[in-house]
Order: structure tokens, then sequence, then C-alpha cells
């Protein structure tokens, strides 16, 4: 089935879908992105700010600041239900092996740190069990916060000058390359949310 789905992804369609919802659209995944509830297509968000990015160059810091403040507000809510949801719920959705990992990284390099890079990683890290675990571990919110707006930052200002710079090579090579793409990628973000293919 997910072969099938992938031969007939039309890039073209995808394109004009993604100029359409343009920030608001940018602003929206990025709430959406972090929310246990709901996950968004691997790379997609990025997809998005680099795509804007290119299309409209002088627009690339605003596209990148919109997303960012989408994902912060994602985060955050993430972060506040996972406060009150308790470890059992989080053990629930992610599993008790990788609860425990990601508590041995808040052990072992501190949880400001895996915060603050987990936000700059692009997929298929698995972040949010991150903002999972340290709404759990009740970790103090003005650190999470500044962690997770600065990791968004680095990352979505990075994607958007990279767009700016260099979209029609990006393109270039997402279109030649984008079926190879999408099987790598999505059965990855699948395992990665606990889920088959």
């Amino acid at each position: 089935m997910l072969l099938t789905l992938i031969k007939r992804f039309d890039p073209n369609a995808v394109w004009r879908w993604i100029h359409g919802l343009g920030v608001p659209g940018l602003f929206l995944l990025g709430i959406l992105d972090n929310l246990q509830f709901f996950s968004t297509p691997a790379g997609g968000v990025d997809a998005m700010v680099i795509l804007l990015a290119w299309h409209n160059p002088r627009w690339w810091a605003y596209y990148a600041s919109m997303t960012t403040a989408g994902e912060v507000i994602g985060g955050y809510l993430a972060y506040r239900a996972s406060q009150k949801g308790g470890e059992q719920a989080f053990e629930r959705q992610f599993g008790r092996a990788r609860m425990e990992q990601v508590y041995r990284w808040f052990d072992k390099k501190g949880a400001g740190f895996i915060v603050g890079v987990g936000a700059m990683l692009p997929p298929p890290f698995p972040y949010t069990p991150v903002i999972t675990a340290a709404g759990v571990a009740h970790y103090p919110k003005n650190k999470f916060l500044r962690a997770l707006i600065a990791g968004r930052s680095v990352r979505y200002l990075g994607e958007a000058l990279l767009g700016k710079r260099y979209g029609q090579a990006v393109i270039d090579f997402f279109s030649k390359y984008y079926q190879s793409a999408l099987l790598v990628v999505l059965p990855a973000n699948l395992d990665v949310q606990g889920l088959r293919v």
C-alpha cells in the first residue's frame, strides 16, 4: 500500500498545496508537528520552509519565524499535557524502553541540552518523546521554552536560508529522488512513532 501511495505522489500537486497554505500553513503545521495525537509527515514542515523561502526569498526570515512560533506553541502544549498526564501516559504512548532511553539522555547530557539540540535535529529524530519526558520530569518551564526557542530558531532560520540561497538545487535534487527519499523517510518516521508499515 505504501509503495502505491509513493508511486502516485505528484510533486506538482504537493507544491500547489504548500504554496496555497503559505504562512498560516507553516504556523498551523508547526503547532501540529509537536502534538502527541497528530503526526505531520516526516520533514513536511522543513520542506515547506525551504520551498516557500525559495519561492519568495525576501520573506525567508518571516517564514522561519512563523514556523518557529508554531513549533514553540505546539511544543509547549505537548509539554503541559505531559506534565498533567504523568509517567504512565508517557510509558503507554512510547513504551518503557523509549522512556528510559530519554531519561538516560537527560541524566547524561542534561535536559536543557537534549531539548535544545533535539529541537535542531531534523527527522527522523524522535523529538516528541523528548518534549514529553521534559514535561513528565517537570523540567522548569522557562528553561524548557528557552531551549525550545533556541533550537527551533536555529533549525528553521538555517532551513529558510538554505531555501533562499540553494532552493533550486534542493528542488532539483528532491524532484529527481523524491520516490527514493519517501521510501527511506516514511518508514523511518513510522517506526519512530511506534507504528509499522
